[in-house]
Order: structure tokens, then C-alpha cells, then sequence
């Protein structure tokens, strides 16, 4: 270690690793395979005081600067060759208050640390679908999964957050305090500063849900597709109905002959009473024939892991995302085409729900202004050869332009890969120039731009 990043040691309660320590490879790893970057420096922070200190020695010795959740971003912004990265592994503390109903977690938790330790008091807020992604980014780019028709987003959740400014200063971003600044991290990314801790509101949930999978032929695809959007339009908003498209995993509850076979499959999630939800969703299985089905109570943590083993580390992923208001046939007709041509056998196509709670919030509340999308989808194409990058790649962005007259305004920051940056202002639509305003007030020099950028 030189005798700058001896000095850095001595500033900083975590560790400072440069290359060539034994723990520099493993740290420096990240969800996506496809980046591979090497950092100068990584500050692994103990607190939030370590913050500043490396924000001051990155500008001091002309370094860039990434910040690193759970590292699990799809355009890879956690990491940059030659640069400083912030790494909050070390700091994935939460603190429950259940009589208030309200978490204080630090931005190195996952969705697994997150919902376990809320999932003690009977309590959860919407998160993700994935126990490894972090509640750093999926917050600050919106963030919803199953409780977000009936709850809102996770920003519609966010009471408040700790905030690092470009200048070092620690400022408290709430509703009261710093109004503009809260705005515009509720949706604006990492634009305006490094997130040490946030505050969520919680509410009752499970600790026991109705959850499952309906797993069709995909032959079926049209009839299912054409049925759920009707489903869609009148269920309550304590049911959550999502459409996956993807070869079929080995699920002991399908025949061995489906395995590897291509599946329409409805993901079903019901927050409510559990008898009640067994009538809700009986008539899903009139949609088509089903190859199987596995459905029933279960807690609410075991359902957020459901999907972890088909989006584990260490894979090479790339992926293209629409906002829709409605899903017409074009949409479904597209869908069918290109689920029927998957370029790899871990590739899938997914439809979100989202209609209820979130498109009731104003578009001009906060940074995300998407309020009118009742569904998202995700063309996910994922390999494991750098070989295959052409062909799941172009699979994907030929996917993305044919759905892309019938998509809705807006996008998900979070879906969007890091050639993408011609889409922020589109993403952001009317909110942009705002956000353009308060990303000069707080970060006038562009300090965090390795992101999907809001420049001053």
C-alpha cells in the first residue's frame, strides 16, 4: 500500500483494499459478469463518518467515484476501473421500531437482510423480488415487487434518509428537511449524493401469504396472455399477478418432460386472508391447461427467495424494460414472438404489475414520475459465455424496439443497462428539469456521474 492509502487507513474506521490485497478480487465482484472492473481504491466504510473522508481523498487525488450497495445493478455503476469505490458490505444493519412502524437501514442491506429482520415483528414494506438486491439502489431508482399494488412503491414508502453531499456535508432528506433534496432522491438514483441510512414506514404483513406458480404450455401463451389482462383489470389490490415467459425449470411439481420446454408461467402473490385468496384466484386455472401448479401458505420471507436460484451471481445479463398503461394485442403478440425464440435457456420475458397504490401518487411528488404504468416489463437475457453476448444481446434491444410503440411514457431507471443514457431525461419526463435544478444546487460539479446521469 503507497503512502497515500496509508494515510486513507488512518482517516477511515473500515479498511481501505488496493489491488493486489487478498480480498480485492472477492470485493470488487458485482451481480452482473458481464462488468469486470478494477477500482485504484475501496473504501469498505465501518459508518457513515468514512463517507467524507473518501469523497475528499477521491477529489483530492483526482479519482472517480462509485458507490456500492449489494452491487447488483444491471449497467454495473457500483464500479469503475481506476477509480474510488465506497463499499457499504460492512454496514447492513437494520433497526426495527414496531411500535412505530418504522426501519432505519443502512445502504449495505439486502432485500434477505431487510425483510428477515422486519419479518420478526409481522411487519414488511414493498421491496423486490430478490433477496441479493440491495435496498440502496432499488430505492433511490423507485423499487417495487409484490406489495406495491397494495402499498405503493418503496419510495412511496421512504419517511427519510441520511445524506452525504458531493461538499461532505450530512443531511437529513425528509419531507421537512431538505425538501428538494428528499424529492429528488425518491427516484433520481445516486445523482445527488451518498445514502447512509434510510427510514421506511412498515405495514402488517404474513407473516404467512398465499403464493405460488401456475405453469402453462406455452402453446397457450395467447389465450393466458389474453385472459390475465382481463384478470388485471378488476382484481383487488391485495392480489399481485405477474406473467413470466421462460424455459421451464427442473420444479419437482412439473413432469420431467417440461423441463427445458418453453412455459407461460402466472406468478401469484396474495397479501390478504388466505381462504379468501384461494377463491381469487381459482379462476387463473381456468386460463388454460396447466402442466402443474405449486400454491399455498407460506411466509412471506420464503416467497422473496422463490426466485433467487434463477438470478444467483455470476452470470452474464443484459436487459431492455418498457412502462405500459395498457397491454394490447400488438404487446402480446410481440411478447409471444420473441418468448418464442429465447437465445439462451436462463432468458425470460416478464410482465410486472404494478395498478393500485402507485398510480395514485402524482407524478410531480417526487423523481419517479412513471404513475401511469400498470404494468413493467423486463426482457431479461442472461448466459454464462462471453460468446453468446451477440446473440442474447441483439435478441434483447430487438425485443425492446418492437414493443416500443405500444409502450406507456417513462422508464425504470433501475432496468436500464449503462448504454442507455440518452433515455434519463425520457425517463424522468416532466420531473427532469427539476431534478436538472437540484443536481446543481447539490452536486454543481457533476461529483457522481457514474450512474444513470442527471447532469447540472
Amino acid at each position: 500500500m503507497n503512502h497515500l492509502n496509508e494515510q486513507l487507513s488512518n482517516l477511515v474506521q473500515g479498511r481501505v483494499i488496493v489491488p493486489g490485497d487478498p480480498s480485492y478480487d472477492e470485493t470488487r465482484q458485482i451481480w452482473n459478469a458481464m462488468i469486470d472492473r478494477r477500482p485504484a481504491v475501496i473504501v469498505e466504510c465501518a459508518n457513515a463518518s468514512d463517507v467524507p473522508v473518501a469523497l475528499t481523498y477521491a477529489r483530492d487525488n483526482n479519482l472517480e467515484i462509485t458507490v456500492r450497495g449489494a452491487g447488483h445493478n444491471i449497467a454495473g455503476s457500483a464500479i469503475c476501473d481506476n477509480g474510488l469505490m465506497i463499499d457499504f458490505s460492512k454496514m447492513n444493519h437494520v433497526r426495527v421500531d414496531p411500535e412505530k412502524r418504522r426501519a432505519y437501514v443502512e445502504p449495505g442491506t439486502t432485500l434477505g437482510d431487510f425483510d428477515a429482520a422486519v419479518q420478526q415483528h409481522g411487519l414488511a414494506t414493498p421491496v423486490g423480488i430478490n433477496s441479493t438486491t440491495g435496498i440502496a439502489g432499488l430505492t433511490l431508482g423507485g423499487g417495487f415487487g409484490w406489495l406495491t399494488r397494495k402499498y405503493g412503491m418503496t419510495i412511496d414508502n421512504l419517511i427519510s434518509a441520511q445524506v452525504v453531499t458531493a461538499d461532505g456535508s450530512q443531511l437529513t432528506a425528509s419531507e421537512t428537511e431538505n425538501p428538494d433534496l428528499f424529492w429528488a432522491i425518491r427516484g433520481g438514483g445516486g445523482n445527488f449524493g451518498v445514502i447512509t441510512e434510510f427510514e421506511f414506514r412498515l405495514h402488517p404483513v404474513g407473516p404467512e401469504i398465499l403464493a405460488g406458480l401456475m405453469v402453462f404450455p406455452f402453446e397457450q401463451a395467447k389465450q393466458v396472455l389474453t385472459q390475465y389482462r382481463k384478470f388485471t383489470e378488476n382484481a383487488p389490490e391485495d392480489l399481485n399477478v405477474w406473467a413470466v415467459m421462460r424455459q421451464a425449470p427442473p420444479l419437482p411439481f412439473l413432469p420431467e418432460a417440461v423441463h427445458g420446454k418453453e412455459v407461460i408461467v402466472l406468478a401469484v402473490f396474495y397479501v390478504g386472508d388466505i381462504k379468501e385468496g384461494e377463491k381469487l384466484i381459482a379462476p387463473l386455472r381456468d386460463f388454460g391447461n396447466a402442466h402443474g401448479e405449486h400454491i399455498g401458505a407460506q411466509p412471506y420471507s420464503d416467497w422473496q427467495q422463490a426466485f433467487d436460484p434463477l438470478l444467483t451471481a455470476g452470470q452474464r445479463n443484459y436487459w431492455k424494460s418498457h412502462n405500459f398503461s395498457e397491454l394490447c394485442d400488438d404487446t402480446l403478440d410481440q411478447l409471444i414472438n420473441f418468448a418464442g425464440k429465447l437465445p439462451t435457456s436462463q432468458c425470460e420475458i416478464f410482465i410486472g404489475q404494478l395498478a393500485g397504490a402507485s398510480n395514485r401518487v402524482p407524478a410531480s411528488a417526487m423523481a419517479y414520475s412513471s404513475r401511469d404504468a400498470k404494468f413493467v416489463l423486463n426482457v431479461h437475457a442472461r448466459w454464462e459465455h462471453q460468446s453468446e453476448d451477440e446473440k442474447a444481446i441483439s435478441w434483447a434491444r430487438a425485443f425492446f424496439k418492437a414493443t416500443t410503440p405500444f409502450a406507456s411514457s417513462g422508464a425504470y431507471v433501475n432496468f436500464m443497462t449503462a448504454e442507455e443514457g440518452d433515455r434519463v431525461s425520457a425517463a424522468y419526463d416532466t420531473n427532469y428539469q427539476r431534478l436538472v435544478e437540484i443536481k446543481r444546487k447539490y452536486d454543481p460539479d457533476n461529483l457522481f456521474h457514474l450512474n444513470q446521469n442527471i447532469k447540472p
